[in-house]
């Protein structure tokens, strides 16, 4: 293949290095090219590993040779080479003792469509954040867990029922490779679970500047129930999640280590990593020959825990006696402590057989700071908290926020993105901060902004049709149901969004509290009103499940039929169009 501006020839290695980067979905600029190679496999996956997979080197070699299609290649790898050789804001602030890595523990990311390990706000959050940390070149290695069946997809039965389904996560059609070690070896770790040996792989995905490290046990040295502690995300009982936390923690610690990596901050997002702050103590034990009460002093400061959860009975809890089965040993023979100092850091008493271990009070005792996200939630984490610190006044215990955000190149739709690109040029205008995206909206008209709008929205509820087309055909729905999918929906009607967990604290069903009065607001004549709901309920979450199905009993009524629809297996395709099209979002938490 021919050579351009000095960049190596362009082949179908090239297409496949572009595809394992995860930051090749944050623009819509480079859609055309996934679409040349299969239009109907990306419309229906937004995986540009799934479409390469599909297609032999050969048939991509024929492509490439197309003028056309070499050329938008080679303009899609300069501009990414353009972009990548520019400084980034942290570089620019950085000073001779700059932090060189940062650790960022989580059990879920949401990234793109090709790699299915999330289930919602959490990954949402964790994605977004390592996402913005490539595009301002802060040094982070994230860690988190490879899970073999992702989170559970939903189907709505024809009683309204939900069902969960557990497709495979194929590694062969993911955007992650082998991790190696400093020989170019495949990493694989042993760490030993009571009576036997744990075995774990390790797997990388690239997310722009920054790498995601994965833990997989699905390997074959170990036993069948081992295996299965990456099978399912928030799956199985409580001594699953008591192994899936300690391999998170334990053994991701060990893995960045193995992969040569000495992070100088390690941040916990939410207590499910919390054991990482043990290893860590153990690690520096190890290197400096302190005991554990001096190692955890010393790394403490290096850690951060943001809690997410607004609900005390929302954290983690395991039994302390089974905590103690587990990770008794590890305590004495590795930490040099008794099993009740390790029980006493999260919080449980040992001599007390009711007693439980709570994994964010592990990761508050373990970190420097501890923060919140958002103003009011950090109020209401100071009360969660307040045990942790007895002679504190409340006003005063040592937590604070930051306000989640997005990553607006995730979200924003390809008309708004063309649009800023063509009043900033080919500068990215959010990286500028709020000053910037104020002058871009100042200039912004408002006739186009109204257009933008419109066009938004029915874009939105032609996706929404096809989508429920195929969901009835899936469930074996006759010709005629089908083909009437959506016809109810209305694209000049003011469009409402609902997108949540359907659990309890989350009050999904705020809005069915006087069911009549909102089916007289979404038939009125002179102002209709049409709304999108979606979510899914967690498989043991009985409570969220009869939520759901209240939703499906309102849904069938005759005198909303058209105005509102359901959209089964709510995930992150679905939650682009509907964060780019609907016209409001509705959100009912509990204060």
């Amino acid at each position: 293949m021919a050579q351009r501006n000095g960049l190596p020839p362009i082949t179908p290695h090239t297409l496949r290095e572009l595809a394992f980067d995860q930051s090749i979905r944050w623009s819509s600029r480079n859609d055309d090219i996934w679409q040349a190679i299969d239009e109907d496999l990306w419309d229906l996956t937004h995986n540009p590993c799934l479409v390469l997979s599909t297609v032999p080197d050969r048939q991509l070699a024929e492509l490439l040779r197309r003028p056309e299609f070499h050329g938008r290649v080679c303009e899609l790898v300069e501009r990414r080479r353009a972009e990548a050789a520019q400084p980034t804001w942290f570089a620019e602030r950085a000073v001779d003792d700059a932090l060189a890595c940062v650790a960022y523990f989580s059990m879920e990311y949401m990234l793109s469509e090709a790699l299915p390990i999330y289930s919602g706000g959490l990954g949402n959050v964790a994605g977004d954040q390592l996402k913005a940390a490539s595009d301002l070149g802060v040094p982070v290695v994230a860690v988190g867990m490879l899970w073999q069946h992702g989170y559970f997809r939903q189907g709505i039965d024809a009683d309204g029922r939900q069902q969960a389904l557990y497709p495979v996560n194929d590694t062969r059609q993911l955007p992650v490779e082998p991790l190696t070690d400093l020989a170019g070896r495949p990493l694989r770790l042993a760490f030993r679970l009571p009576g036997m040996q744990l075995w774990i792989r390790g797997w990388q995905a690239r997310v722009g500047r920054c790498r995601l490290l994965l833990l997989d046990t699905n390997e074959p040295a170990n036993p069948p129930q081992v295996r299965l502690i990456t099978s399912q995300l928030y799956g199985g009982d409580r001594e699953m999640r008591l192994r899936q936390e300690i391999v998170l923690g334990i053994g991701g610690w060990r893995l960045l280590e193995a992969a040569g990596l000495t992070p100088e901050v390690c941040h916990l997002n939410d207590g499910h990593a919390a054991f990482a702050v043990l290893e860590r103590a153990r690690s520096y034990m190890a290197a400096r020959g302190v005991p554990f009460e001096v190692a955890l002093a010393a790394t403490r400061a290096g850690n951060l825990f943001t809690t997410h959860t607004p609900v005390e009975a929302g954290f983690d809890r395991f039994p302390a006696a089974r905590v103690s089965q587990y990770l008794g040993r590890y305590a004495e023979a590795e930490l040099g402590i008794a099993a009740r100092e390790l029980l006493a850091l999260g919080g449980a008493a040992a001599d007390d057989p009711q007693a439980t271990f709570n994994m964010a009070c592990l990761a508050a005792h373990g970190s420097g700071a501890v923060n919140a996200v958002s103003r009011l939630h950090e109020a209401t984490s100071r009360f969660i908290f307040r045990g942790l610190y007895p002679r504190w006044p409340l006003a005063e215990v040592p937590i604070g926020h930051v306000t989640n955000g997005v990553h607006l190149p995730t979200w924003l739709s390809s008309d708004a993105e063309q649009h800023w690109f063509e009043l900033h040029g080919d500068e990215i205008p959010w990286r500028g901060g709020d000053s910037v995206v104020a002058d871009l909206l100042a200039r912004v008209d408002d006739h186009w902004l109204w257009q933008i709008r419109q066009h938004a929205r029915h874009e939105l509820l032609a996706f929404v049709c096809g989508y429920l087309a195929r969901s009835l055909a899936v469930h074996g729905a006759t010709a005629e149901c089908i083909a009437a999918a959506g016809c109810g929906l209305d694209a000049e009607r003011l469009t409402i969004g609902f997108a949540r967990r359907f659990t309890a604290y989350k009050r999904p069903n705020l809005l069915l509290q006087d069911p009549d009065r909102l089916a007289r607001i979404l038939a009125d004549r002179e102002r209709p009103v049409q709304l999108l709901v979606a979510g899914k309920a967690h498989p043991a979450d009985r409570a969220g499940q009869a939520l759901l199905a209240e939703w499906q009993r309102f849904i069938a009524r005759p005198d909303v039929a058209g105005r509102v629809v359901f959209l089964e297996d709510y995930d992150m395709r679905l939650a682009r169009h509907l964060v780019q099209g609907v016209d409001v979002w509705i959100n009912t938490p509990r204060r």
